[in-house]
């Protein structure tokens, strides 16, 4: 037969209180007396009550829940930036749900509405949502706080990375090796980071630079499936919106026998732990993906406390360089990658 759970009920008979004082105490009203407070502790831990957060949240009127909304929980950038979010909240003792939009804006406008019911505060990370709807999500008034995305005259608290700083820093590497003909496979379509990269790129058009865009997308299937195009523009470098786009066209190049970097520099971006673990390693841009989280968490932990927030958040990025980037073709002497079929 299943147990009876214990209830408040018995919790105020055991310690000879009414109901009411013990919701009092276990919801940490200071208008019981010491002694009263310690005595339902004491029963209430003799009988294994264990309160019900929902009705807890209730009566404080906060949940102490946080939500997360990720585009997509396969890439481990943004699983990263959980870790670092999930401790600091933990130490402030908060709990944290995630949910995936899947790269769907509809779908994370959706988990939008739904969350919003039931957690105190919101944390977007890279959301895809247009700048319409993401201005609605400002305005409901639930404190909310978006990573990796800024849009102008939008009073919503920010914290990102520079990816503009680190796609220069990255173009940089390359010139000094002598390349000057790249190709960039473009992430998804509404992400605000690939806009950034892009807008680098734009810049270093100015410097003799040929940069064909070609759409791609953000994991190593559609890296993988986007080289072909790419060899069509015959460039001697190829650069990749993240880490995973990399890995899916170091994989195809594998299997086109094509050398990495002896006859094609790739690189990729975000310097996700594998990337400094495959064959050639891969050169990319570091982004403190732990300290971003963190920062997201002070952030939105102000906004819990009534705190208003005005200024974005800008933090820096670092580049790696590894053994996928070296002098180009023409300089090297090796045959140049052959045009896609």
């Amino acid at each position: 037969m299943r147990q009876r759970s214990v209830t408040i009920v018995d919790v105020a008979r055991a310690a000879k209180v009414s109901p009411a004082t013990v919701s009092r105490v276990l919801n940490d009203s200071h208008v019981v007396s010491v002694g009263v407070a310690s005595r339902v502790r004491e029963e209430a831990d003799r009988l294994g009550y264990r309160p019900n957060p929902t009705a807890q949240g209730l009566v404080r009127g906060r949940t102490g829940t946080v939500a997360v909304i990720v585009p997509d929980l396969a890439n481990p950038f943004f699983s990263e930036i959980l870790k670092g979010m999930a401790a600091a909240a933990a130490a402030d003792d908060h709990r944290v749900l995630v949910a995936d939009a899947n790269e769907e804006p509809e779908e994370e406008l959706r988990l939008v509405r739904e969350l919003f019911r039931w957690v105190d505060g919101l944390l977007l990370c890279s959301p895809r949502m247009s700048n319409e709807h993401l201005l609605r999500v400002a305005q409901v008034g639930t404190p909310v706080v978006c990573t990796n995305r800024l849009s102008a005259g939008m009073a919503l608290p920010t914290v990102t990375i520079d990816s503009h700083r680190g796609m220069l820093e990255l173009c940089g590497h390359l010139a000094e090796l002598g390349h000057r003909r790249l190709a960039y496979l473009a992430g998804p379509e509404r992400s605000w980071s690939d806009g950034e990269r892009r807008r680098a790129l734009e810049a270093m058009l100015h410097f003799g630079f040929e940069i064909s865009v070609v759409p791609c997308g953000s994991s190593s299937e559609d890296g993988f499936d986007a080289v072909p195009a790419a060899l069509e523009r015959r460039p001697s470098a190829v650069m990749c919106f993240n880490d995973l786009v990399a890995l899916g066209a170091l994989a195809r190049l594998r299997e086109d026998s094509i050398e990495v970097p002896t006859e094609l520099s790739i690189t990729g971006f975000d310097d996700i732990p594998v990337a400094n673990f495959v064959s050639p390693g891969l050169t990319s841009v570091r982004l403190p993906k732990g300290a971003l989280g963190r920062s997201a968490w002070r952030m939105l932990a102000a906004l819990l406390r009534g705190e208003s927030i005005v200024e974005p958040e800008t933090i820096g990025p670092e580049l790696v360089v590894r053994r996928s980037t070296g002098p180009p073709a023409v300089l090297t002497g090796a045959r140049p990658p052959p045009p896609a079929v």
